[in-house]
């Protein structure tokens, strides 16, 4: 018997071993495998950066001489520029902002080596205000006596408005210029809310706080189509401004052919003088190389925007030159306005605010330009990030810069600065305050779904889509909604000198 128990207490020693070898063979194996993975990841790492690296290298730009700023927008436009990584061929890939545009323009103004500009308008992907900075750089650049030439296959709008600065505007023989006015399209749901068993629980103060409308109304409100229009209007008057005074029409004569929809070919655009010729683009090359002295067999010396603008022989911008203990810093805030850090395209309430921290406490930076292209969004993060403006108007100058559009929050967040600044057709404003639920029981019903509710107190499902709004409920958030209006427009009369009474 004890020879038995020891036997097997051998084996089983034997199997502890074994099963130890086992399992630092295993954590061994791990191990190797772990070193060998980062290694990899270290090795195609260094490839990546010394792709990068001898790309940006080997593809440095050079302005050669008679060379002509081609400028075209395939991309949607941005008003900040970025670098970020294209592992598809190791390079950098660089979005150039509103800035860097409006910069490059007026250095190729300067730019012996730049003869002209070429506008390719074949699309624009950008808001009018965005389009305005553009243009007004364009016409600064027409001081240089350099040309600017457009052509497209089909112009709209807002790529005719950019157009008209140039010397000559020429479009494709069978193509179009779109010149019938602006229109605002509002989509209402209320009634296919009803079908689907969709009831909007809707709190909001301002009868010009519009936002709502298609959730609660078939037609818009005659208070929402009197602003709507004011504001299209105010754009296309502009537009028109603009057109007349460098085509040398009447304001008179182009709401004329808008009304009469007179623009009804190329040739009609022709003979209306709002282009000066129609040709197609092999034809305006041809004009392209008489401006720049070529013969008709020579190669143009085309040099794009994102090209131009890492031209490391570019003109440099006196006026804006400061040294490392002078700094303005230009902080940018885009998109919908939220509570955290936010991204690239929405404004973090805490992220924002960090920033424009940093740039008040920072020595070096003797002022501060927040540029907003933002519809609004959260009231509680549009304060946080009011705080900030205003501790930091109280260091330092404190200038906003206003995009396509700065409204609601996108305003609360600006009406504290010492200066102000938008485009004619900047879309601002929008002082108001509203609350949006959903109450979703029919429809829950509609499919079979039910809801168990179990509440520590009265209220505590306040808000559940399952229910239908108490009044007791409602007034609690319209306590809620004016009093954050109230804080709104006190906020803006004190930021901009006003009584609360005006604002109102």
């Amino acid at each position: 018997m004890q020879e038995h128990f020891t036997n097997v207490n051998l084996a089983l020693q034997v199997k502890k071993i074994n099963y130890m070898k086992g399992f630092f063979k295993y954590v061994f194996a791990g191990m190797v495998g772990t070193i060998l993975a980062l290694i990899v990841v270290i090795v195609i790492g260094i490839i990546t950066i010394v792709g990068i690296v001898s790309s940006s290298t080997e593809n440095e730009v050079k302005v050669e001489k008679s060379s002509i700023l081609h400028i075209k927008f395939d991309d949607a436009m941005s008003d900040r520029g970025s670098v970020k990584p294209d592992f598809s061929d190791l390079s950098m890939k660089k979005t150039i902002g509103i800035i860097d545009i409006t910069q490059d323009i007026y250095k190729a103004s300067k730019d012996e080596n730049i003869k002209g500009i070429y506008l390719e308008l074949t699309t624009l992907n950008a808001g009018i205000a965005t389009v305005e900075e553009i243009r007004n750089a364009l016409l600064k650049f027409k001081e240089s006596k350099k040309f600017i030439i457009a052509h497209s296959d089909y112009f709209t709008h807002k790529t005719f408005y950019l157009a008209s600065v140039a010397d000559k505007i020429y479009l494709t023989p069978e193509g179009e210029v779109q010149f019938v006015g602006l229109s605002a399209n509002i989509l209402m749901f209320k009634t296919m809310l009803e079908k689907v068993g969709i009831e909007p629980e809707i709190i909001r103060h301002g009868k010009f706080k519009s936002a709502v409308e298609p959730f609660m109304l078939t037609e818009i409100s005659d208070e929402n189509r009197e602003q709507t229009l004011k504001y299209i209007g105010s754009i296309w008057n502009s537009m028109l401004q603009g057109i007349s005074k460098q085509r040398n029409i009447s304001i008179e004569n182009l709401n004329k052919y808008a009304d009469e929809l007179s623009v009804n070919s190329a040739q009609k655009a022709l003979d209306l003088k709002l282009v000066d010729g129609l040709k197609y683009k092999d034809e305006v090359y041809s004009e392209l190389r008489q401006l720049t002295n070529k013969k008709e067999k020579d190669k143009l010396e085309f040099i794009s925007l994102s090209e131009y603008n890492t031209a490391p022989n570019r003109p440099k911008i006196e006026e804006i030159s400061v040294t490392s203990k002078d700094k303005i810093a230009i902080i940018y805030a885009i998109g919908d306005i939220g509570m955290g850090s936010g991204d690239e395209n929405t404004i973090g309430s805490d992220k924002l605010s960090e920033a424009i921290r940093k740039a008040r406490k920072d020595s070096s930076v003797k002022a501060i330009v927040l540029r907003i292209n933002s519809p609004g969004g959260s009231a509680l993060a549009s304060e946080v990030i009011w705080r900030e403006t205003v501790l930091a108007k109280k260091d330092k100058p404190f200038i906003v810069s206003m995009g396509d559009v700065a409204a609601s929050g996108g305003y609360y967040i600006a009406c504290f600065a010492d200066t102000i600044v938008a485009q004619p057709n900047t879309i601002t404003g929008s002082i108001g305050v509203f609350g949006l639920l959903f109450n979703a029981k029919d429809l829950m019903k509609n499919v079979g779904i039910s809801v168990s509710v179990v509440n520590t107190n009265k209220y505590s499902d306040m808000a559940n889509p399952s229910r239908k709004m108490t009044d007791y409920e409602r007034g609690v958030i319209q306590i809620s909604v004016e009093e954050i209006y109230a804080t709104f427009i006190k906020h803006v009369a004190e930021g901009r000198k006003m009584s609360v009474e005006k604002v109102d």
